[in-house]
């Protein structure tokens, strides 16, 4: 079996209490290099734990994350040491955070919220440096000559843009994002839409997207997962589970939202 064949990602039984309250109960995936899976359901349904051990931001009280390395090897994320999960995070790893503020810094300037992750993994030469934050900030269209502004003068859709190439710019294999339209007007969120599908498919990036809102799983996502009370309730294709969803929950969820 080569490398392509292999899951990037694997969870196995995660479970997260808080108290007596449920989290996440017994959540088991595995995902592949170039596919997007989006978990969807209703605020409290466990979605954002999930990502949130995912990402090593949250430690399970049960079951595991395992990540096939650059080399090949596959990992127990739980058993990799602090300065080895720091450079997964900057490197094979993004997270685009519902709110840019978390995922920026706001008192650097754009060109440098870039720069500073290219820095992260050995760039050096400034000339370099600032040659490829400008390109990636055509990229996810903003103006190259807002380079030296700092983000608290980018407008809400325009500070997302900007995390996106923060992430994005040492081409990671894999991207975790946590309602990222969330809170923006609608004519932004689909000008963003289009460009994180875009981005998505000519990186062959995985990716795993956190989402209420079934139309931004409908447009970004192969695959789908349904949560609620903290478990999964429904999986598979999303056109699929959009369109024909057996599970009564997962049936009202589909029918609060317009179908294209």
């Amino acid at each position: 079996m080569n490398d392509e064949e292999q899951p990037l990602l694997i969870a196995e039984g995660l479970t997260k209490f808080y108290g007596r309250q449920v989290a996440c109960r017994n959540v088991s995936f595995s995902l592949y290099e170039g596919e997007v899976m989006a978990v969807v359901g209703e605020s409290g349904s466990g979605k954002t734990t999930l990502l949130r051990l995912l990402s090593m931001q949250t430690s399970a009280d049960a079951g595991r994350v395992l990540y096939r390395m650059r080399d090949g090897v596959t990992r127990d994320l739980a058993t990799l040491t602090e300065p080895e999960r720091r450079f997964l995070a900057r490197t094979d790893w993004g997270f685009v955070h519902q709110d840019p503020a978390l995922g920026l810094r706001m008192s650097v300037s754009g060109g440098a919220n870039v720069g500073e992750r290219l820095m992260a993994v050995g760039w050096r030469h400034y000339g370099n440096i600032r040659r490829t934050a400008t390109d990636w900030l055509e990229r996810v269209e903003i103006d190259p000559l807002r380079i030296d502004d700092p983000p608290s003068t980018y407008s809400g859709g325009m500070r997302q843009r900007l995390q996106i190439a923060r992430n994005l710019v040492t081409q990671p294999r894999l991207i975790l994002m946590d309602e990222p339209t969330g809170g923006l007007d609608v004519s932004v969120q689909a000008r963003l839409l289009d460009l994180l599908r875009g981005l998505v498919g000519d990186l062959k990036l995985s990716a795993v997207v956190v989402t209420h809102d079934l139309a931004v799983a409908r447009l970004l996502s192969h695959r789908i997962v349904v949560m609620k009370g903290g478990e999964v309730i429904e999986t598979g294709l999303t056109d699929q589970v959009l369109d024909d969803p057996r599970e009564p929950h997962t049936q009202l969820l589909a029918a609060s939202v317009l179908q294209p």
